[in-house]
């Protein structure tokens, strides 16, 4: 008599079968087999996305019922398992054992291909996936395949327009959960990472090593046709449609096309009037979410561009930017009539009218 491994639910886990012949169930999207019908359908679930079981606390979905026994701790009050080094407690003993492996130091759990190694199984799993050439979860609408599931239910919100992760502050929505984690700091005060070199401070870690590069040469990013270096990504990113004629995504209103799919995403609201982002404490609204981060600057204190020559800071780089002439003498507006030049725009646009009224 042979003995299958049963889950807590009393039903077999979902394992690939290695037992040949006797395997009878087979995925019809990535052709793994199994010896019981049930354990395919666990299986099938990574494909679908379904998730059957859901928590009454806090509506959370799970594909399977001992995740969501094991997710049910999480609402008890009881954590009966301490770490001695630390005292921290926790309300299942699996989460105690790993938790210990911070203190120890331990990796348990290696990748033969970069022989770098993990705290945890699932995150082994992973990095397995990352440098294995399978694509196994697909989306049904574009065909599109990813290797991680968790990719993928993150790129099916593209076509849902899904923003489950929303701010409680002002209700802006996101995504992903680390772009809301990213723009929880707007609405603080603090500024954590401290630059060394002129102690100038950011809310966020990212935006300190970005600022860092204006004490060095540092341009890590390249232009591969023109080899022009740049300090920003997004900066090349926007620099390489200028070596490129082909113009593919248009609008079917006006028939303007564009280089990125973004670009026209970003063009339809003017059509529709679409003003998706807006601030709670004035309700304005605006087409861009660089717009909105520009305009909360209007009801805080914050001035982060400074100016390096008398350390007066604005907040707004435009502003930066016009006030850096008052340093270099540039006067880059010039009148077509006189060749009279001006530091701003506004001031040739006013000096202009008086050769209207010439007679």
């Amino acid at each position: 008599m042979r003995y299958v491994k049963e889950s807590s639910e009393g039903i077999p886990l979902e394992t690939p079968c290695s037992h040949g012949s006797e395997c009878q169930f087979s995925c019809d999207i990535c052709k793994k087999s199994f010896m019981h019908q049930y354990s395919l359908k666990l299986h099938e679930r990574t494909h679908s996305g379904e998730r059957p079981f859901s928590c009454d606390v806090c509506k959370k979905s799970f594909g399977q019922l001992r995740y969501l026994k094991k997710h049910l701790w999480n609402h008890g009050n009881e954590r009966p398992f301490i770490c001695v080094g630390c005292r921290k407690s926790f309300n299942i003993k699996y989460s105690l054992t790993n938790h210990m492996l911070s203190h120890s130091g331990e990796r348990p759990f290696s990748c033969d291909v970069r022989k770098k190694s993990f705290r945890r199984m699932s995150n082994l799993k992973i990095d397995v996936h990352i440098h294995s050439s399978e694509r196994p979860f697909l989306c049904e609408v574009c065909k599109k395949s990813f290797k991680l599931q968790s990719t993928l239910k993150q790129h099916l919100r593209t076509h849902s327009g899904e923003h489950p992760f929303s701010c409680d502050l002002c209700k802006i929505s996101f995504r992903l959960l680390s772009n809301l984690k990213s723009h929880v700091p707007i609405h603080s005060s603090e500024h954590p990472f401290s630059c060394e070199v002129c102690n100038k401070s950011f809310k966020w870690q990212n935006a300190l090593k970005v600022h860092f590069r204006t004490h060095s040469v540092e341009r890590p990013f390249s232009c591969d046709v023109c080899k022009i270096s740049f300090r920003h990504l997004s900066v090349l990113k926007s620099h390489v449609s200028i070596h490129s004629s082909e113009r593919p995504f248009s609008c079917e209103v006006c028939n303007k096309s564009f280089m990125l799919q973004s670009a026209l995403k970003v063009h339809l609201r003017t059509h529709s009037r679409e003003r998706p982002f807006s601030f709670y404490l004035c309700n304005k609204s605006f087409s861009l979410l660089a717009h909105l981060k520009s305009h909360v600057r209007i009801h805080s204190s914050e001035r982060p561009f400074s100016c390096e020559v008398c350390n007066k800071s604005f907040k707004w780089q435009s502003v930066l930017k016009v006030h850096l002439r008052t340093h270099s003498g540039e006067r880059p507006f010039s009148c077509d009539v006189c060749n009279k030049s001006f530091s701003r725009l506004e001031k040739l646009k006013c000096h202009v009218r008086i050769h209207i009224s010439e007679p």
